[in-house]
């Protein structure tokens, strides 16, 4: 199907009219060549002013309960990379963060999020891994894991399946929950993302290991979706875009949406009243001439599937194609199928020096704790280099970085202009 305007301009005409009108505006060119400023407010990369707030914030957390700081050989109840999602989110501002961390805190034991994680059910917890963006098994130039979600595959019929089976499929320990089960799925999923791809991503070499990986990237492929597709599915994207505004905020490092047809505009006009200005300045669209060298601009082409100009041989529904050093320190949580090996399905927890495999499996626990060899962090002129440009430290994030040439080439998508929204389609 090729999607036209009334006019009856060509989808790349479209995306071309709509990069020009962006890169004309200052405030979106600066948010599109700010990706290098990203260790900016993290661990070890804070200014003395974030080091004095995140002291505050642990204090503020403390006498109200919500936090318990290290003793001896216990550690503190949250990390401090953990509290700075929270700090970032509110700019610092510790009472607001302090607002969202008891909200988040608050539903996790309402929602018994742990208990949830433990207990989901392998088949459960697979359908719904297959129903949101998924992890290649492959990491980005600086570390952060790459997700990729194909929308295309979320049609009616699949919705329909998997809303009819997850009713019957709630754990035991959730029962009695009110909260609807394809909630219930996708909060695993978000746990999978922070206890188990991040820390383990966290654990291989890259160019900055002083600082714990908490973000992941997604390209979201929008190619072959019509506009009646996106209505049917905007309820259950919402309910992933809400949830980590709310309950898990800054685990997004950038969304590149490729394949996006001539109306997406109009979508976009739904979407973006979902997220806070700072996850919308997060999220690019990228025409077909411009996925290859924007991707390979953040990602070794190794890392990027084939079809969007990269190497790996990684489809929608696959398991992570995991590289080599994930691989090693994952063996021990490996099964053989066919004529590779694949990452067991289900929940699991990285831990750095064990992996702890959880959920159950026909009705019974599956417990087990599978030891990681010794991983050996390469020195930082050993790790892949980042494309273009060095990373920058905190010290550098007030001064604006020069785009590159691939930078460039990112659309902000909160800059497209309205009139553009009006479109019809035609089939090819």
């Amino acid at each position: 199907m090729l999607w036209r305007t009334k006019s009856n301009h060509s989808q790349a005409e479209d995306l071309s009219r709509t990069a020009s009108a962006s890169n004309n505006d200052p405030a979106a060119s600066a948010t599109a060549a700010a990706g290098t400023a990203w260790l900016a407010g993290h661990l070890k990369h804070l200014t003395p002013e974030q080091e004095e707030k995140l002291v505050e914030f642990k204090k503020v957390c403390a006498e109200r309960g919500y936090y318990t700081a290290a003793a001896g050989e216990k550690p503190a109840s949250h990390d401090d990379a953990t509290l700075l999602r929270f700090l970032r989110a509110r700019r610092f501002d510790v009472e607001g963060a302090w607002g969202q961390f008891k909200d988040t805190e608050d539903w996790r034991k309402e929602n018994a999020i742990e208990s949830l994680y433990e207990n989901i059910g392998v088949d459960s917890y697979e359908a719904a891994r297959r129903m949101y963006p998924q992890w290649t098994g492959r990491r980005d130039r600086r570390g952060i894991p790459i997700y990729v979600f194909e929308i295309r595959h979320l049609n009616s019929k699949e919705m329909a399946a998997y809303n009819s089976t997850m009713s019957s499929a709630i754990p035991e320990t959730h029962k009695s929950s009110s909260v609807p089960a394809r909630l219930l799925n996708l909060f695993a999923l978000y746990e999978n993302l922070l206890h188990f791809t991040m820390p383990l991503c966290s654990a291989l070499s890259r160019p900055n290991p002083e600082t714990p990986i908490v973000t992941s990237t997604n390209i979201v492929d929008v190619s072959g979706v019509g506009l009646k597709q996106f209505w049917n599915l905007k309820s259950h994207m919402q309910d992933a875009s809400v949830l980590a505004t709310a309950h898990y905020p800054e685990t997004l490092d950038r969304i590149f949406i490729v394949g996006a047809p001539g109306f997406f505009p109009t979508v976009w006009g739904w979407i973006k009243r979902w997220f806070d200005p700072g996850t919308t300045s997060k999220i690019f669209i990228l025409s077909a001439a411009e996925v290859q060298p924007t991707l390979t601009s953040f990602m070794d082409p190794a890392s990027i599937p084939k079809q969007y100009g990269g190497e790996l041989e990684w489809q929608w529904g696959d398991m992570p194609n995991l590289d080599e050093p994930a691989s090693e320190l994952l063996k021990g949580a490996q099964v053989q199928e066919g004529d590779k090996k694949s990452l067991l399905k289900g929940p699991m927890l990285f831990k750095g020096d064990q992996i702890e495999v959880l959920g159950t499996e026909n009705g019974k626990d599956r417990r087990n704790t599978i030891p990681v060899p010794t991983a050996q962090q390469k020195p930082i002129s050993e790790a892949t280099e980042i494309a273009d440009k060095p990373i920058e430290s905190a010290s550098d994030a007030d001064s604006t970085p020069v785009p590159t040439e691939n930078e460039k080439v990112a659309v902000n998508i909160d800059q497209v202009p309205a009139e553009e929204a009006q479109t019809t389609t035609a089939a090819a």
